[in-house]
């Protein structure tokens, strides 16, 4: 089968389905892949790139007529026409958004997946172009925050005077929010954070910011909950009402802002009013990442920048991702290449659809003219599943029955009298080695014990020098008259050397991870 990667029309678009790295790996599953003439020139893919890759560089008619067509954003009307019955469309549809489009794919006959509609399950993480873009666009957020703030984000004391660190407000925590946390934190900034979910205040935190959650009500105590869905949920009044109030305060508070609360299949959340955004201060900057979708802040309009009469900056651009081409049309691609893969059993270049597949029938909107949208629902909750129901008790299994104590006071005993019998009748040096022994056992358990998870491996490989001290033994004894004593000797200089180069090397290569390049 031959996969087409036609030019992107929409304005503004600047991403391309396919880059020469993922052509590469659509033609190792077997198809053939045409390119449109200057189809990557925005993304910083020339032609001649595509080509050295193995693809053909054709016409438009050639890539929208073959048998896969890979395509980024929504396609217009005139381009659904182009395409050739029976053919496949793999691209961002938003079929929720827009019956329109799903409706013209259905009268062209054709078997469209749409890439926005993968579920959020573990399976489907590799093809989720939703988080992949959303990363990007949480990044670029940042920084299109920081040039229109136009002061600098951390802290600093100089000869000059002191400059005090911006204050940045992230409303959601999804994957666009927790990059936006990350960039914003690493240039400096003091970084807040909320989202309808509380329990992703661990994730918050991990990326240097400060969780903020909304009041929990006096009736129940309780703060809103996650739908259940791997998305935010749509929210109570009385949920709404709260988190207004922290938004007022945090408004007056903070100098940036920036909102990407997005509802799959419904307008974006208006979170930011008009006075909110009065009550901050002139020259703060407010990024509205859901303005495509009505937008979360009163005031915002897509692909605009505006400043209000109280000289709050509000920033709508909906291209966030296609203002880092290269990097997201090879994220996009290879999105794509894992699809195409799970399509693609047999490595034969011809796709099959398994719709019993859960995430194949979750992204079909139509196949060979027949509407499959909306897909069946699909539980993705990360969220643990309740405690089932205590059994009755007639039906409880039997359990094994407590051990007696005189039992294990007997065992203890005859343990000791053991130990005690083997050290009388061993010589001295041995005895004083045994004590040290076992008193290290005993400090290292409550030393180590202590130690949080996160940092057992780095802290265990640097103490793993403590092998050292046997090397250093093992050294002396090498020469011993005793044959025995001396390839016992060798053989702990050569674990132990191995012990400590590979606990450095460890504690390096994670070190390095944290470590600006």
């Amino acid at each position: 089968m031959l996969i087409g990667v036609p030019r992107e029309t929409r304005p503004g678009e600047t991403r391309v389905a396919a880059t020469p790295a993922t052509v590469r790996q659509l033609l190792a599953l077997g198809y053939g892949v045409v390119v449109e003439s200057g189809a990557g020139a925005a993304s910083s893919f020339p032609d001649e790139a595509y080509a050295e890759a193995g693809a053909r560089v054709g016409s438009g008619d050639e890539a929208w007529g073959a048998d896969v067509v890979l395509h980024v954003a929504k396609p217009t009307d005139g381009e659904i026409r182009r395409l050739r019955g029976g053919a496949v469309l793999v691209s961002t549809l938003a079929p929720a958004l827009d019956p329109g489009v799903v409706e013209t794919l259905a009268d062209r006959r054709v078997t469209a997946l749409a890439m926005d509609a993968v579920p959020r399950i573990s399976r489907a993480q590799s093809l989720d172009v939703l988080s992949s873009m959303a990363n990007i666009a949480g990044y670029r957020a940042v920084i299109e925050a920081a040039h229109a703030f136009g002061r600098l984000f951390t802290g600093q004391v100089t000869a000059a005077g002191k400059v005090p660190p911006a204050k940045v407000l992230v409303v959601g925590a999804g994957v666009a929010g927790l990059a936006a946390i990350g960039a914003a934190s690493s240039l400096g900034a003091i970084v807040r954070a909320t989202d309808v979910r509380p329990e992703v205040a661990e994730q918050i935190a991990s990326m240097g910011g400060e969780y903020v959650g909304v009041p929990a009500s006096p009736s129940d105590g309780t703060e809103q909950q996650g739908g259940g869905t791997g998305y935010a949920s749509v929210t109570s009044a009385d949920y709404d009402r709260r988190a207004a109030a922290m938004y007022a305060e945090q408004a007056r508070d903070v100098d940036i802002v920036i909102t990407t609360a997005l509802i799959p299949g419904r307008p974006a959340p208006r979170l930011i009013t008009e006075e909110m955004v009065a009550s901050m201060r002139p020259g703060s900057v407010v990024v509205d990442m859901a303005a495509a979708q009505d937008g979360n802040v009163a005031g915002s309009v897509p692909d605009e920048v505006v400043v209000t009469p109280g000289g709050v900056t509000i920033v709508g651009y909906t291209d966030l991702p296609g203002r880092l081409p290269g990097q997201a049309s090879q994220l996009f691609g290879t999105n794509l290449v894992n699809l195409l893969k799970l399509l693609t059993p047999g490595k034969d270049g011809r796709l099959v659809l398994d719709l019993d597949d859960v995430v194949q029938r979750s992204m079909t909107v139509v196949r060979d003219g027949e509407v499959l949208w909306p897909p069946p629902p699909v539980q993705v909750s990360a969220a643990p599943a309740a405690a089932p129901a205590p059994r009755p008790a007639a039906a409880a299994p039997a359990t094994r029955p407590a051990r007696s104590p005189v039992r294990t006071s007997a065992l203890v005993g005859a343990a000791a009298v053991l130990l005690f019998l083997l050290t009388a009748l061993s010589p001295n040096q041995l005895i004083g080695n045994l004590t040290v022994f076992a008193l290290a056992v005993v400090v290292g358990f409550y030393v180590i014990g202590s130690v949080h998870h996160a940092l057992h491996t780095p802290l265990m490989s640097v103490t793993n020098a403590i092998s050292g001290i046997i090397l250093v033994g093992a050294l002396l004894q090498i020469g011993h008259t005793s044959t025995l004593v001396t390839v016992l000797a060798t053989v702990a200089v050569l674990v132990a050397s191995i012990n400590v180069f590979g606990g450095f090397a460890v504690t390096r290569r994670m070190l390095g991870m944290f470590s600006r390049s």
